[in-house]
């Protein structure tokens, strides 16, 4: 399969003067070129990410063909275009125009769409839109070229935020999204759910957050939540409490491992956390537990 082409790599098929890149601030999974074209007839080909463009200024006719089918518009400011991505497409127009892009990750796109979806999205594909007015698009590349240009205190969590936002809305009026193959009521598969109880199991005596009990599963935190409480009946966090506590006991029952020492083993903070938590599940301490079952 053809390597899809990276966003760095266009001015090599599309020659222009950059004016601003958000390049080596760290953004993950959205990043932003501003540039100013000369009149051009160019091939763009299959691009690794969905591509927003925004005019900026100049007023030009474009035409656009894309899937078999040419389109015909004149863009200017506040006009803007979408591409999705790994579609080869063709582009012709004849004035200078500056325009900013905002690439967005297939990643990012397809996470956002799972969550808002509750299921989860195999592909997502923006519709073949050449112009478009549209003040949330625009308004949304306003705010993240700002940051490009001004480097602001936590830039990547707010470009991020705006970056989500934006796929809310492209999901909402420009999309295709494609599901994979629904799971009953929206809950884990059975081999997620034997996956995942695995890794709780091996992993008791670390920090577990929902995070990297997603990780695990390659889900995002939200959909991963939603899913496991439909399969389990309790929220991942009640049911890591839940097995700490079981293993607890049953090491508290069968090995003379020192209380602190069964704590660390079981995930708890110290041996105080450990007895307020086994107290309150089973109403006794860990140290009368043990006496009582010798």
């Amino acid at each position: 399969m053809e390597e899809l082409l990276r966003y760095d790599a266009l001015p090599d098929w599309v020659p222009g003067k950059v004016l601003l890149a958000s390049d080596g601030q760290n953004w993950k999974h959205v990043a932003l070129r501003s540039y100013h074209y000369h009149g051009q007839d160019v091939v763009v080909p299959a691009m690794r990410d969905f591509m927003l463009v925004s005019y900026r200024s100049g007023v030009t006719p474009m035409q656009r063909r894309f899937d078999g089918r040419w389109t015909r518009e004149t863009l200017g400011p506040g006009a803007a275009s979408l591409l999705t991505r790994a579609q080869q497409a063709y582009w012709t127009w004849h004035e200078p125009i500056d325009v900013t892009h905002i690439y967005l990750s297939a990643e990012l796109v397809t996470d956002v769409a799972s969550e808002i979806m509750d299921c989860a999205v195999s592909n997502v594909t923006l519709n073949d839109v050449l112009r478009v007015d549209d003040p949330v698009m625009s308004h949304a590349a306003d705010a993240i070229a700002q940051e490009a240009r001004t480097r602001g205190l936590g830039g990547a969590l707010y470009v991020d935020t705006v970056a989500r936002g934006l796929i809310i809305h492209l999901l909402r009026r420009y999309a295709s999204v494609h599901l994979h193959e629904t799971r009953r009521s929206g809950a884990l598969s059975p081999q997620q759910e034997r996956r995942i109880v695995e890794f709780i199991a091996a992993s008791l005596d670390v920090h577990l957050d929902l995070k990297v009990m997603a990780d695990a599963l390659g889900m995002t935190p939200c959909l991963f939540a939603r899913q496991f409480r439909r399969s389990f009946g309790i929220p991942p966090y009640a049911f890591v409490k839940a097995r700490r506590l079981e293993k607890a006991r049953q090491l508290l029952a069968t090995t003379t491992l020192p209380i602190k020492a069964v704590a660390l083993d079981c995930g708890f903070c110290d041996q105080a956390h450990l007895t307020r938590m086994f107290a309150a599940e089973f109403g006794s301490t860990p140290a009368v537990f043990r006496e009582s079952s010798q």
